[in-house]
């Protein structure tokens, strides 16, 4: 345990020059970084929502709505290929059934053929009739066929719901340029965001609720307004209002009677950028992929000189005449948009839509003198624990303690240069587990040094006491190193948040604090002993 080769002396020293490279940007001003060559660091630990301030947002996935969508899916799919074949029928959805009603009991048994090849995972109910309110019986005679969904669908459903709405809310908080979010799954359908250093939150919450599902339909234009008004509607047409809203700021301005059958859907979209119409006003400029595009040059095509309505979360954004085919894949979205609303609007469908509403659970904003009252008081702590440490330390091995000091120091400027280096976040738990881990970098010296002692008791020379003392603790070292980063390891895996912010500053507080006890100290304490040669020491 005492020999050293060169490139180990040089590795320990670079290693440890290294980390303090790290570590000192987060002490300068910015100022200051701007200064340094360009060959030192100039990453800083970034401080987490409870040092900084910011916006957290507990949001619900609304599974329901994305398990009604899939059913409605699915009824149209199994609708087509019913008329295909003649058969009369009618369906609906209800909670989480699809209900076909068949106005010839006699075209059951080829019903119920074609719903087993369009359906997976389902389970299909036959009933001739039923008493309960919540079923529709056909007049005359007839047949209802329940489907529904098997719990594996739901359950993967739902799973894959939560995963795409982490992925796209991700997204759109990077293209606002956000810097180090937090967004994790809560629980089954639940999402935790936080936004440091965010204080406008009315901004975010739209961002974050806007489902951004855009299709494209045809107008019906053989509806009048007058017709809209009175609910005359005809069969395969919904109203839809416009998203102008009057000066109460909650009517629409107009309403649009839209054919049901999308004609091109926004899924197919691959970019969307903020850019500026024919006459100068803020638009936005949309590109297909190549299903997309070939949809769109055949529907505007084939309807020269009809109204073709862009319809955003229920709301027709904008309903333009077709004056020519539009081919190439790409096009244009004009509106009475301001700059503001163009520039989000190309945003949200970059990042995609979400494939169900999320409703907002829980809203909390730190303000940034929280942020600062928490720093200060975590920083008395950390100097109130290191002094205390320090002093106990040099009070019980003298010489050995100061030493023990100095890697104590530089094992700080190392836990400090681990985080810069991987982006970590600091939290307020995370200045806990600095502090915790100020106590256990002297842990694993006091075990050295006590070692030590033991062996210069029993009458052995100093040098062959240094050794026997670090050969015999270094297994007891790394035991109780490992158990501890097992556990810092599952507090990350299962914890969020703050306990994560915990586990990360205590699994970098291990690892610098063993290399700092094991390698630095003994480097100092061998070069010592080997020049200065003492007949005796006292530990």
């Amino acid at each position: 345990m005492l020999e050293f080769p060169r490139w180990k002396i040089v590795s320990i020293a670079l290693f440890s020059l290294i980390g303090v490279m790290f570590a000192v940007p987060n002490f300068l001003s910015d100022e200051q970084i701007e200064s340094l060559p360009d060959f030192f660091p100039s990453s800083q630990v970034t401080l987490g929502l409870d040092l900084q301030g910011g916006a957290h947002f507990l949001m619900e996935v609304d599974t329901a709505g994305v398990i009604a969508n899939m059913l409605l899916d699915r009824g149209q799919t199994i609708r087509d290929e019913l008329s295909d074949e003649k058969i009369r029928h009618r369906y609906r959805v209800n909670g989480d059934r699809l209900i076909f009603t068949l106005t010839n009991a006699d075209d059951r048994p080829r019903a119920i053929e074609i719903i087993e090849e369009q359906t997976i995972q389902v389970g299909i109910d036959l009933m001739t009739g039923s008493s309960s309110d919540d079923i529709i019986v056909a007049e005359g005679t007839g047949a209802i066929i329940n489907i529904t969904l098997s719990e594996a669908a739901v359950t993967e459903k739902k799973v894959q719901s939560v995963e795409q709405s982490i992925e796209v809310i991700r997204r759109r908080i990077d293209g606002t340029g956000t810097k180090e979010p937090t967004i994790q799954q809560n629980g089954v359908d639940r999402i935790l965001i936080q936004l440091p250093g965010v204080d406008d939150t009315s901004y975010f919450k739209r961002i974050l609720s806007e489902t951004a599902q855009m299709n494209f339909h045809l107008t019906n234009v053989s509806v009048s307004q007058e017709d809209i008004l009175r609910g005359r509607v005809p069969p395969r047409t919904s109203i839809y209002p416009s998203i102008e809203k009057a000066p109460d700021g909650e009517t629409p301005l107009q309403q649009f009677a839209i054919m049901d059958q999308i004609m091109v859907s926004g899924e197919d979209l691959v970019n969307a950028s903020y850019s500026m119409d024919e006459n100068n006003r803020p638009a936005v400029s949309i590109s297909f992929n190549s299903k997309g595009g070939k949809q769109f040059a055949d529907a505007t095509r084939a309807n020269v000189g009809k109204p073709f309505a862009i319809i955003l979360d229920n709301e027709v954004i904008s309903a333009p005449r077709i004056n020519t085919a539009i081919l190439g894949g790409s096009a244009i979205i004009t509106g009475n948009f301001t700059v503001q609303e163009a520039n989000d609007l190309a945003m949200l469908l970059r990042a995609g839509a979400l494939p169900a509403p999320l409703n907002l659970l829980e809203e909390r904003t730190v303000g940034p003198g929280l942020g600062a009252d928490s720093i200060a008081a975590g920083q008395i702590a950390s100097l109130i624990g290191l002094a205390a440490v320090m002093l106990y330390i040099v009070l019980s091995y003298g010489f050995f303690g100061i030493i023990a000091n100095i890697a104590l120091i530089i094992n700080i400027f190392m836990i400090f240069g681990v985080l810069s280096l991987f982006g970590a976040t600091l939290t307020l738990p995370g200045i806990a587990g600095i502090v915790l881990t100020i106590g256990m970098a002297v842990d694993a010296n006091v075990l050295i040094f006590e070692r030590i002692r033991e062996e210069l008791r029993r009458g052995k020379k100093v040098l062959a006491s240094i050794d026997v003392g670090y050969g015999r603790a270094f297994s007891t070292i790394m035991d109780a190193n490992i158990t501890t980063l097992i556990a810092a390891l599952i507090l990350f895996q299962f914890g969020s948040g703050p306990v994560k912010g915990f586990a990360v500053t205590l699994a970098a507080g291990i690892f610098t604090s063993v290399f700092t006890a094991v390698s630095l100290s003994r480097l100092f304490i061998v070069t010592w002993a080997r020049k200065s040669k003492p007949a005796e020491l006292k530990l």
